[in-house]
């Protein structure tokens, strides 16, 4: 998977080909972005990220505005107003190179859509749910078209608690009986939804909140586990665990009219059989089945890890798929990353022309890794 030269300008160019062209940079991945300071002292100086560490970025100093343009709280009654402040001339031509080179990655990606799966710490941290909804509005205004579709799991346990109900699990699904079913719908399609939907609104977005009832967007049918049993004479036992399902068809026209009236769409992964019946869906399953659906040019999955490790506990930084399905196969791929780098590669062989595992307890995680070689996860191509 090739990418093309990024938004911060400055960054060294590590990854250029003879071609002209950039590959994602094997330089150490950007740790986090908190409390961002650049050395004065450093023409093209280190960057200070706060409580994790400092990486040498090669981003010159003039790079401050620029980025700061694009990261500081939105306020509307500033984009008026002139800083009395004279410019710094030395910087100009960094901070103009900075801007004018988000130009490729805009030309690229304008009018094409990108599915983000937000979840995790993103989620929960009030830092981290502000950057993430500036990224989101960000990419609506240079013309990409996200679609967010998020989780809620410890929200839907804590509320569970409150009310004195026991969450159990099998096979890692949440057994879903009518009552815990109110409860998921309540906090996914209420709670959840209507707090991103105006986390991105207060950031100057226009999105709008859906769960897979809205306009038929996601028809489901029932879940259905299976157990071996003990004697290999007998079958496998069948469990049911209420109201989990699986996606049996997408119709994205509602999803396909937001994006073309300037909304961003927030979708809860809630769907609805034929019979009715409201099921609860895997955020991870819906957001790779609509990118495919919606022929996406990104997937990008937000996590609580760095990405996909090596045995060795290194970031992988860049996977085809045919190196994803050979470290699956020889168990370096494993656990609650499993599903996810499978979901990507579904996504991926299906028409999606990458997938994304990012790590979104970095700020403005999004942005880093659409608009920056270097990136903070892992890039899964074809």
């Amino acid at each position: 998977m090739i990418r093309s030269n990024g938004l911060f300008g400055c960054i060294k160019n590590a990854g250029q080909s003879s071609t002209g062209r950039f590959q994602r940079a094997t330089s150490p991945r950007i740790a986090g972005t908190d409390n961002l300071s650049i050395a004065n002292d450093n023409p093209c100086g280190d960057i200070s990220l706060g409580r994790f560490e400092t990486l040498p970025l090669g981003i010159c100093g003039g790079a401050r505005l620029a980025i700061s343009l694009l990261i500081s709280p939105y306020n509307a009654s500033q984009v008026s107003q002139r800083d009395d402040t004279p410019m710094d001339t030395s910087n100009a031509l960094n901070i103009a190179k900075v801007l004018t080179e988000a130009l490729p990655y805009i030309q690229r990606f304008a009018g094409k859509t990108l599915v983000i799966k937000y979840g995790g710490n993103a989620m929960v941290d009030e830092a981290l749910k502000q950057s993430f909804a500036r990224d989101v509005v960000l990419m609506k205004l240079v013309g990409m078209n996200p679609v967010v579709v998020h989780g809620g799991g410890p929200q839907i346990g804590k509320l569970l608690e409150r009310i004195g109900k026991k969450s159990e699990f099998v096979q890692g699904m949440r057994v879903t009986d009518q009552e815990t079913m109110d409860v998921v719908e309540m906090v996914l399609g209420g709670l959840v939804n209507k707090e991103i939907v105006n986390l991105i609104n207060q950031q100057g977005g226009k999105a709008v909140g859906l769960t897979g009832k809205d306009g038929g967007l996601i028809r489901a049918h029932k879940m259905l586990l299976t157990k071996l049993s003990a004697d290999e004479k007998l079958p496998p036992e069948i469990i049911d665990i209420g109201h989990v399902g699986e996606v049996h068809k997408i119709d994205p026209r509602i999803v396909e009219l937001l994006d073309s009236g300037d909304f961003i769409p927030v979708i809860a992964p809630i769907g609805v059989g034929d019979d009715g019946q409201t099921y609860n869906i895997n955020a991870d399953v819906v957001a790779s089945k609509l990118a495919n659906t919606l022929q996406a040019e990104k997937l990008i999955l937000l996590t609580n890890t760095s990405g996909v490790l090596d045995k060795q506990g290194n970031l992988l930084r860049k996977l085809s798929a045919k190196d994803a399905r050979a470290l699956i196969a020889d168990g370096t791929i494993s656990g609650g990353m499993l599903p996810k780098v499978n979901y990507a590669l579904d996504a991926v062989a299906s028409g999606v022309r990458a997938c994304h595992i990012v790590d979104g307890r970095v700020p403005h995680a999004v942005m880093l890794e659409i608009f920056t070689d270097q990136g903070v996860g892992t890039l899964i191509g074809g």
